[in-house]
């Protein structure tokens, strides 16, 4: 709770900074600008997220060992091939920016201006590495600090839109603003860890990073299937966005990327608690094994139902308003795609501690099974629904793929809590 304390206080502060710089956004390029500004930003967090390694999940599930062992310099290298892991990711995913920039740009309908302020905004968003420095603050329990630096990101992102609105009101102009903040906010983290200590732990010890795989049995199969799930999981976000504007038009994909992002705020608190929570989960699964945090789980799910009902019922009744005040009259149409998008994201709230339990029992790969069929769920049914909904039959299909993935996972983490001996999981993690 004190973990997710830290993240609410940032989190809310987000939330309010973005409702401004949203208005201020949807108000300077009008539904069709800001639909292509959703479309590049969108592209490069999908870019981002799916080539990159969930380094901080590495580094709390395997870094808990190491501290309490008191062994420095194996957390030191684990920290350096978690930074290894991000650098490779982000040259990877440089490179897959400038291909496809250079052969599609034209069939997007940028403009050699446009496409050149969108690679170097790729590029920026790709080295703003942070993954690392996050893992090493949950690791400490500094959620204080990581909070602290969370918190760059929005006020950055609406001091730049202030500026942007007065000076060039702009998709140029809003695309560099968001860049340096970026920027700045992964400086921000690194400035953390180095206020903690762990920087410089990093550049003097755990200088052969190839041991790491001894240090860490079982890391290799952790760190792909962590990832294949956190990328389809990230990338299953960005996708409705690009559906919308490739089966519909821009001007339908920038009203649902508003109401996408006002119902993702419900998304983000389920992502807090998951986040906050991973470290303890790690702790009690290694002492107790999963059936020793069923009744955890159960009262997560209690209290997370009556906070769904409450923010579907604001969403219910305010969505409208909502959506017409921050972007205008335009913005309104994406009012039922809005009442969907905020059902799916009850639903993740709802089973809000189901992942995080297989993650931390060694079982990521059935995580992924369970994505990778819900995504799929997604995609046909977005294909099947558009023809007689629009936008609103894309925000159809993401509800479904979040039941569906909520089904799969309750299941998964049934099986583990009746199906599978306490003493075989303590033996998978402690053994890892």
């Amino acid at each position: 709770m004190q973990n997710f304390g830290w993240m609410l206080a940032s989190r809310g502060l987000a939330a309010v900074f973005s409702l401004i710089y949203l208005a201020i956004i949807t108000r300077s390029l009008g539904v069709t600008g800001f639909g292509k500004f959703a479309l590049i930003t969108g592209a490069a967090q999908l870019l981002a997220n799916l080539l990159a390694f969930q380094t901080w999940q590495i580094i709390v599930q395997y870094g808990v060992n190491h501290l309490e062992n008191g062994d420095n310099t194996r957390l030191a290298r684990l920290y350096r091939s978690a930074v290894l892991l991000d650098v490779v990711s982000a040259v990877t995913g440089i490179i897959a920016s400038a291909i496809i920039l250079h052969f599609l740009a034209g069939q997007l309908g940028m403009t050699p201006t446009l496409a050149r302020a969108t690679l170097i905004f790729n590029i920026i968003m790709l080295l703003s590495l942070r993954s690392t420095p996050l893992g090493i603050m949950r690791l400490r329990d500094r959620f204080s600090l990581a909070a602290a630096a969370d918190s760059a990101t929005p006020t950055l992102r609406l001091i730049g839109a202030v500026v942007v609105w007065f000076v060039h009101p702009k998709l140029q102009g809003f695309l560099i603003a968001w860049a340096i903040a970026e920027l700045l906010t992964a400086a921000a983290h690194w400035y953390a860890v180095q206020k903690i200590g762990d920087l410089s732990l990093m550049l003097k010890r755990g200088k052969d990073v190839r041991q790491v795989i001894d240090d860490n049995p079982g890391i290799l199969r952790y760190s792909l299937t962590t990832n294949f799930s956190q990328t389809l999981s990230m990338s299953a976000k960005q996708l409705p966005l690009f559906l919308v504007g490739g089966l519909t038009g821009t001007a339908a994909a920038g009203a649902f990327r508003l109401a996408a992002q006002l119902s993702r705020s419900l998304t983000i608190l389920s992502q807090m608690i998951a986040r906050a929570a991973f470290p303890e989960i790690v702790r009690a699964v290694r002492s107790h094994g999963v059936s020793g945090i069923a009744g955890v789980i159960s009262q997560t799910i209690r209290v997370a139902l009556v906070v769904s009902a409450v923010v579907f019922a604001i969403a219910v009744i305010f969505g409208q308003l909502v959506l017409e005040t921050v972007g205008g009259s335009e913005f309104g149409r994406a009012y039922h795609s809005l009442l969907w998008l905020a059902a799916a994201a009850c639903v993740e709230l709802a089973v809000v501690a189901f992942e995080p339990s297989i993650m931390a029992a060694y079982r990521a790969h059935l995580a992924f099974y369970a994505r990778l069929v819900a995504t799929a769920v997604m995609v046909g049914g977005a294909f099947f629904l558009v023809p007689s909904m629009g936008a609103d039959g894309v925000a159809a299909a993401v509800f479904a793929n979040s039941v569906t993935q909520a089904v799969l996972l309750g299941l998964i983490l049934m099986r583990l809590v009746r199906g599978r001996d306490d003493a075989a999981l303590l033996k998978d993690a402690k053994g890892n």
